[in-house]
């Protein structure tokens, strides 16, 4: 089985280079990585000169979806794309998991793993705090236990290549910048040719780095615009949607009045605010952040 490690990077250069070492130090290496920068210094190519496996640097126009949708295409001859976020630290174990989940069954299109402490739920964590995260988890090889779920985790997502190429399932390049929810979007379009699954065995921590991230204006109206679309677009039903707007919109609104140092949340509810006006106008649309 050929397995290939994606990225999609932009403006983290340092925990970059932390990620890969942590690539390096897997049980079973990824026989390529794939590196999606949006520009040229987003790489510490120093560091690049000693990976123990092949690297290839993409180019493609910023997003998480464009880029994430050129490293599909550049990956010929790969049976499994490991999508890692560029703060993600993987257990040692993690691909050697991922072989043998997806040599096992192949009915299994999209698998995602056990997040054992995830930073974007706070103020980030350093890679000193996941290292000793992953060094502390009691159960790195716990007895399997594989389960149907929704979607994959956008930080940690595993598809067969074959099911995406065979059905022209990529990336909606109509979900800009972040792209929130593509995840579940692509995972859902995805469903009906084979099954989605969580295993516990594929284990890593999400430092949730907030630098490169999206602005909270231009967050807060993809947390109304993303939901709609996909629901416009049959991906997901609305049951799920107004629960997602719902929690996102009352958080916003409670955190407005003493908002946390490292989630802007009176800029998220003014992008709510404005995204709520064009739904009611018509104008809805998830690029409008382009234009924010």
């Amino acid at each position: 089985m050929k397995i290939a490690v994606g990225i999609a990077t932009c403006g983290r250069k340092a925990i970059l280079a932390a990620t890969i070492d942590r690539l390096a130090a897997q049980a079973r290496r990824p026989d390529h990585l794939f590196l999606c920068p949006t520009k040229n210094d987003d790489i510490d190519m120093a560091r690049l000169s000693s990976a123990p496996f092949p690297v290839t640097i993409l180019s493609s126009p910023q997003g998480s979806c464009p880029q994430r949708n050129t490293i599909i295409d550049a990956a010929v001859g790969t049976d499994v794309i490991v999508f890692f976020d560029d703060d993600f630290f993987p257990a040692t174990n993690y691909l050697a998991e991922t072989e043998a989940l997806f040599e096992a069954d192949e009915d299994i299109v999209v698998a995602t793993g056990e997040v054992v402490r995830d930073g974007i739920l706070g103020p980030g964590l350093t890679a000193e705090e996941a290292d000793g995260a992953l060094a502390a988890d009691a159960t790195p090889f716990p007895a399997p236990v594989i389960e149907a779920t929704h979607n994959a985790y956008g930080c940690n997502m595993i598809f067969r290549r074959k099911a995406m190429l065979a059905n022209g399932i990529y990336f909606d390049e109509d979900l800009p910048l972040y792209g929130w929810q593509e995840d579940v979007d692509l995972c859902r379009r995805l469903r009906p040719f084979g099954k989605i699954v969580k295993f516990n065995r594929l284990r890593g921590v999400h430092l949730g780095v907030k630098a490169g991230r999206t602005s909270g204006l231009r967050f807060g109206y993809s947390q109304v615009a993303n939901p709609l679309y996909l629901v416009k677009k049959r991906s997901v039903s609305l049951k799920w949607a107004l629960k997602l707007m719902g929690g996102n919109v009352a958080s916003n609104l409670a955190g407005s009045l003493n908002p946390p140092p490292y989630i802007d949340r009176r800029g998220r509810l003014q992008g709510n605010l404005i995204a709520f006006g064009h739904l009611l106008s018509g104008s809805l649309d998830p690029k409008h952040i382009n234009r924010m």
